[in-house]
């Protein structure tokens, strides 16, 4: 059952609209058979892009469709519950975009950014590295000036997209981080081996490696040095994005649920009708819309220019720790047949466990928060 949605202007409503219609026909579908197959569903991020959703919250005077954080994050929750890989490469994407839209020049954004929002170049963020995952200021991938150049050197790990990226927006240091958009296929840039994933067994993850890779300085975003703070404000969004995919995941488990248990009879009656399982599913149901809620308001925070950097921490835990439980309950309400691949509760359940992981732990969501409440 979609998710009710209360949203700020008629436009919104119609991009709802067109979003679940193209969820229903073209992604919804193909789902569970590609992440059988663990194939990346690249094509379906062009159609994405064709239609506009890789740039929603980014100004139309870029190329984007200017639509405000709280209806861009309500979009990913629709692509998220009906394929979680899709939208998290849509997260992704975005978030690759950032640090080019809010801090690059004008004369950056210009020539780049426009293939980037429309979806025509696919883009990955590589931040995290083997020995420096929640501790970015840890990092050892280094960026050397020579002459119009930098040369890059290092390992990235747990890269989402890598080797199918047609960019890379990359925190290097150069004595402190700065922030550079390597081209995907420039000399001595490889990726390694894909991981072998528990979920989202669509989405390439593998390390990057940087081998002597020539970075032209005019690829640099901002001065040197002000790659650390780009990076931390792109996650305190990218967050959002992952509390958004949460929360759809959620809701697809909370619907697979309730289908079942209407039509599942024991005892001469469904099993909906016990209250034990009535419990259950309306405890769901409540962690799946107050984890919407609070996504939201952050996204509202964010929209107004208010400070969203603690709501946002808040958002990412309360809604994958919701996820985590309610894709569990799932299992629990079908079941023998949950723990079969014949139904997709087993999945979204293997599927929700990551995204206790990505853009920071939820450890480290816990204490971004403490520190915030530390300082106010």
């Amino acid at each position: 059952m979609p998710a009710e949605r209360l949203l700020p202007t008629t436009e919104a409503e119609d991009l709802i609209a067109l979003v679940r219609e193209i969820c229903r026909d073209e992604l919804a579908p193909h789902a569970a058979t590609e992440e059988e197959a663990g194939r990346f569903p690249r094509e379906k991020l062009r159609l994405l892009g064709k239609t506009g959703l890789l740039g929603l919250p980014y100004p139309e005077e870029l190329g984007g469709g200017g639509q405000p954080y709280e209806v861009y994050l309500q979009v990913l929750e629709e692509i998220a519950a009906s394929w979680l890989t899709v939208a998290e490469a849509v997260s992704v994407h975005v978030m690759s975009c950032y640090p080019l839209a809010t801090f690059g020049a004008d004369e950056q954004r210009e020539r780049w950014l426009p293939d980037m929002i429309s979806g025509e170049l696919l883009g990955a963020y590589a931040l995290s590295e083997p020995q420096a995952g929640s501790d970015p200021a840890g990092m050892t991938t280094r960026a050397v000036r020579e002459g119009d150049d930098y040369v890059l050197n290092g390992t990235k790990a747990w890269i989402t997209h890598a080797g199918v990226a047609d960019f890379y927006t990359v925190m290097a240091r150069t004595g402190d981080v700065s922030c550079f958009l390597v081209d995907g296929h420039s000399e001595g840039l490889s990726a390694a081996e894909r991981e072998k994933t528990m979920g989202l067994t669509g989405s390439p993850v593998a390390q990057l490696r940087f081998d002597d890779v020539r970075v032209p300085a005019e690829r640099r975003i901002g001065d040197e040095g002000c790659g650390l703070k780009f990076a931390l404000s792109a996650l305190d969004s990218g967050r959002l994005g992952i509390a958004a995919c949460a929360v759809g995941l959620a809701q697809a488990a909370l619907d697979e649920a309730v289908r079942y248990a209407r039509e599942r009879r024991q005892f001469g009656k469904p099993i909906i009708e016990f209250q034990g399982m009535e419990f259950l599913l309306a405890d769901m149901a409540a962690a799946v819309e107050s984890a919407r809620a609070t996504y939201l308001e952050a996204a509202r925070r964010r929209d107004r220019k208010l400070p969203f950097s603690r709501q946002a921490s808040i958002a990412k835990l309360v809604a994958t720790d919701a996820a985590m439980k309610v894709t569990t309950d799932a299992v629990q309400v079908l079941g023998g047949a949950g723990y079969t691949r014949d139904f997709p509760a087993e999945r979204y359940m293997r599927e929700a466990k990551v995204l206790q992981i990505f853009e920071g732990t939820n450890q480290i969501q816990r204490m971004v928060i403490g520190r915030h409440l530390a300082k106010s």
